[in-house]
């Protein structure tokens, strides 16, 4: 990742930021829901996103998801990348929002926050840096900080870690990791 192809203000922004918020719908996922034959719902998750997941989770920067709509298969994505927290259900998420802040004891200016669509935009705003997916609705987009490349689902989430591990000087550390 070369710096030239970020803005400085984003940099500067990203280097601060302590915790990455998602949402799933859309962020995580592609954003649609699929039931089988049985009422099962299904998601796919993008393994990409689930390594810069755990890249964060190992170098001091916490991950947590905060969604509209209840899964166990996000409870399950959740538990195997060790998010340690979880919010489902939540219609109104700026409780669970000041929840996270107070327990981690940091400010909205040390959050990023992703998402894709006008329920997020609340959070986004709270944020230090406010993140769109590139297929999030043009208004979430219009008034995020930054717009992925990747569309949700498809390594949208893989791109934010590597940005914040970029701007606070550990993704090349990272990198050399694995070529050992």
């Amino acid at each position: 990742m070369d710096n030239k192809s970020f803005d400085p203000l984003l940099l500067e922004k990203a280097k601060s930021i302590k915790l990455l918020i998602c949402d799933v719908d859309g962020v995580l996922s592609d954003g649609k829901v699929y039931y089988s034959n049985q009422g099962e719902e299904l998601k796919t998750f993008n393994i990409k996103d689930g390594l810069g997941i755990k890249l964060l989770l190992d170098n001091d920067i916490n991950v947590a998801i905060i969604t509209g709509r209840n899964s166990e298969i996000v409870t399950k994505r959740a538990n195997e990348l060790g998010i340690p927290f979880v919010y489902q259900g939540k219609k109104d998420k700026t409780s669970a929002y000041q929840e996270i802040l107070k327990k981690l004891g940091i400010t909205a200016n040390e959050v990023a926050h992703v998402g894709d669509d006008l329920p997020d935009i609340p959070l986004m705003k709270r944020s230090g840096l406010g993140i769109s997916v590139a297929d999030g609705h043009y208004f979430v987009r219009q008034n995020s900080d930054w717009i992925t490349n990747k569309i949700g689902g498809e390594g949208a989430v893989r791109e934010i870690a590597d940005l914040l591990l970029f701007s606070q000087g550990k993704l090349d550390i990272i990198h050399q990791g694995y070529l050992q």
